[in-house]
């Protein structure tokens, strides 16, 4: 069973009158489902408890109409018609022997109210936070009772619910409470404002109204946040730790972090693991109560490790939880060879801000426990005996040949090139990208214990190889490759410049045309050790974190980078995934020069055109090559073959033949994982509904 190294992990701890079962805790995180989808968020959690966590947290809880937090989908109790959504949750984590958690909240002005259309609340008057065209008014005295009567109903509501733990939340820049010690937002004169006790008042006061109303019954915890990275205008370590002795014993628990989230949950490109530790390791010194924290912990030894040194007592969790609901069951049986580790991606954190139910790159599973009746551990068995032949070895490739192995098929993975991982390989090589290669290596080790899943390396095929495999079902993930003609969301021709538009009218231009612009590179020349020289124009059309990654390396080679974008800010996507404001300080460290709003019009040998995308002003920039981040083509020949030879399948002893991932549809490495994973989960199952999942269906109220 486990290594006795590992025993402490499994010890009981008391949150005032509640036993944690062990030391791992799921700490509050968003899912994009919450209040809306209760069964889908309750199916989530109950995963996890059974996956052995001992505490389980819902995310922020919305307590009253005026912290409203439209558009995001988070957990709300704001009358007691909404206990029975929770109460759901509460029982199946109850009956895998974890405790329920609910982190109640009011956002203040960091809410929206888009949907009760009542009026932002907040310490002073002030903007609200997120670019509404509103304000926020201040809060007078009868304010301050009614919130502090709103926080104590929602907590008794959160008791009936059987919420084991009720939070006080003080951190993310997203509560009230946490507004109340910001020198920014509280510019109070009265008792709430000024010096730091004062500011601290509310907060005390939000702590002891909880105990006395719940806490005969369920623990009280508090989240709060030590530094928020933004000098005196946030709360900052020399001033936390000042909070933290006022404070010390009244809660039961204190779950501690850093703010504001995009420095909680920081990708792994920016941060390891554990990286939070010299912002909260004082707390545990100033306080008898068990402490909480979190810093993406992947492996048991760095957990022991905390627990050890007095950092923590309990491992909290948000990411590595999702990446693998089982992790403690796991390191409790001994298999830690089979733990999936979190890769920091944050599309975990883009569900949450893309208004949509939470997915995993590592975790197919994650999201799809109740809508697809998903599990990250079983899978149902194979319905007949079928030889399987998977083409290309990527993500989409792996995850298929492992999940197809796991049902019982007789699996043959067929890979071009003589290593596994596709474009999580040559990606992890990139800078910041080494935790990529977590989604090879894991479904690598799980496909070498499977005695009915070969894998043949240095193995290109061709539609006659496939038709003499003698496999019933064919599935095609050769992935994609990188366009370097232009072509994508601002050039729906291609750049005439390299070869774009005009190569369909006038291939002799288009070749003289080529011949006379800068070097054109793309990722896929980077991956295979080809590098420009000189100064580089990395033209992003693609919004994602390539062009960003792209940048670094070729500035760690020495090149001058200037980095330009048809959009109006750099990396569109890292706003939901966390990854914008650490992008762009990696950017400015390393010296490399945006241009956002302008497209690429016309490259000539030694020098390039860009053009404002609003003004049409252009800009002529020298530079000695261009490499491209627009559009991907599938490679999808193969599959393309195949179809054209359909009529041969029959004698071949061919069924089905499915094309998949990247060779379909480039996109992210989380839409190639699901993709070989659905069609693992799929392979000889009739299809009842177009739908091919459930929805939760509401119906009118008396």
């Amino acid at each position: 069973m486990r290594d006795p190294r590992y025993d402490v992990l499994f010890t009981p701890m008391a949150i005032g009158p509640v036993v944690a079962k062990n030391r791992f805790f799921q700490v509050p995180h968003c899912n994009g489902m919450g209040h809306a989808m209760p069964l889908a968020h309750a199916a989530m959690r109950e995963v996890k408890a059974e996956g052995g966590w001992a505490v389980i947290s819902t995310e922020e809880c919305e307590i009253h109409p005026s912290g409203d937090l439209t558009p995001f989908v988070e957990a709300r109790l704001w009358d007691d018609r909404d206990i029975p959504a929770l109460a759901l949750m509460a029982d199946k984590v109850h009956a895998h022997g974890a405790l329920a958690a609910i982190e109640l909240t009011h956002n203040g002005p960091t809410a929206s109210n888009l949907f009760s259309r009542e009026v932002l609340i907040a310490p002073s008057h002030q903007p609200s936070k997120y670019g509404y065209p509103t304000q926020a008014r201040a809060m007078d005295k009868a304010d301050i009772r009614d919130y502090r009567r709103w926080h104590r109903e929602a907590a008794v509501r959160a008791m009936r619910a059987g919420m084991d733990v009720v939070y006080v939340y003080a951190a993310h820049d997203l509560s009230l409470a946490m507004h109340f010690l910001q020198r920014r937002r509280n510019h109070r004169t009265d008792e709430y404002g000024g010096s730091l006790e004062n500011r601290v008042r509310l907060l005390r006061e939000l702590l002891e109204d909880t105990r006395e109303a719940v806490g005969h019954r369920c623990g009280v915890a508090l989240r709060f946040a030590t530094e928020e990275m933004l000098g005196p205008e946030g709360v900052e370590l020399a001033e936390a730790r000042d909070i933290v002795a006022m404070l010390a014993e009244l809660p039961d628990l204190w779950d501690v972090n850093v703010a504001a989230w995009y420095n909680d949950s920081v990708p792994s490109r920016f941060a390891g693991e554990g990286a939070q530790e010299p912002f909260v390791d004082f707390v545990k010194r100033t306080t008898s109560k068990p402490v909480v924290g979190v810093g993406r912990f992947t492996s048991p030894d760095t957990m022991v490790s905390q627990i050890r040194r007095g950092i923590v007592d309990f491992i909290g969790a948000a990411r590595p939880s999702i990446a693998d609901p089982f992790l403690p069951k796991k390191i409790e049986e001994g298999r830690l060879d089979d733990l999936r580790e979190c890769i920091g991606c944050n599309v975990c954190v883009s569900g949450d801000n893309t208004i949509s139910p939470i997915r995993c790159t590592q975790n197919p599973s994650m999201g799809e426990e109740w809508r697809k009746g998903w599990h990250p551990e079983r899978i149902a068995p194979k319905h007949r005996e079928a030889r399987v032949l998977v083409v290309g070895g990527g993500p989409a490739g792996l995850e298929a040949a492992r999940a197809l192995g796991q049902r019982g098929y007789d699996v043959s993975l067929a890979e071009a090139r003589r290593e596994l991982g596709g474009r999580v390989t040559r990606e992890a090589r990139l800078p910041g990208l080494a935790e990529w290669s977590r989604v090879r290596d894991w479904r690598l080790g799980q496909i070498r214990k499977m005695p009915n899943v070969a894998t043949y390396l240095d193995s290109p095929m061709t539609a006659q190889d496939v038709l003499d495999f003698g496999a019933e079902h064919v599935v095609i993930a050769t992935g994609c490759h990188w366009r370097r003609d232009g072509y994508g969301r601002s050039n729906g021709l291609g750049i005439a410049a390299l070869g774009g538009a005009i190569s369909v009218a006038d291939p002799v231009a288009a070749k003289l045309a080529v011949s006379a612009h800068p070097p054109v590179f793309t990722l896929d020349d980077l991956m295979d050790g080809r590098w420009p020289e000189g100064r580089v124009l990395v033209f992003d059309d693609d919004y994602g974190y390539y062009a960003g990654v792209a940048a670094e390396a070729l500035r760690a080679r020495g090149n001058p980078v200037v980095l330009a974008t048809p959009d109006d800010v750099v990396g569109a996507w890292g706003g939901h995934t966390l990854e914008y404001r650490h992008v762009r300080k990696r950017l400015a460290a390393l010296d490399v020069a945006t241009r956002v709003s302008v497209n690429l019009v016309a490259a000539e040998s030694g020098r390039v055109t860009l053009e404002d995308v609003w003004t049409g002003r252009q800009e002529h920039l020298a530079c000695g090559a261009v490499l491209l981040v627009t559009a991907r083509s599938p490679e999808d020949a193969l599959y393309l073959a195949l179809r054209e030879r359909e009529s041969e399948w029959r004698d071949a002893g061919i069924v089905t033949v499915d094309c998949i991932g990247d060779a379909q549809a480039p996109g992210m490495i989380v839409h190639a994982v699901y993709a070989g994973h659905r069609h693992a989960q799929e392979l000889g199952a009739p299809r009842e509904s177009e739908v091919a999942f459930r929805r939760h269906f509401h119906h009118d109220q008396a």
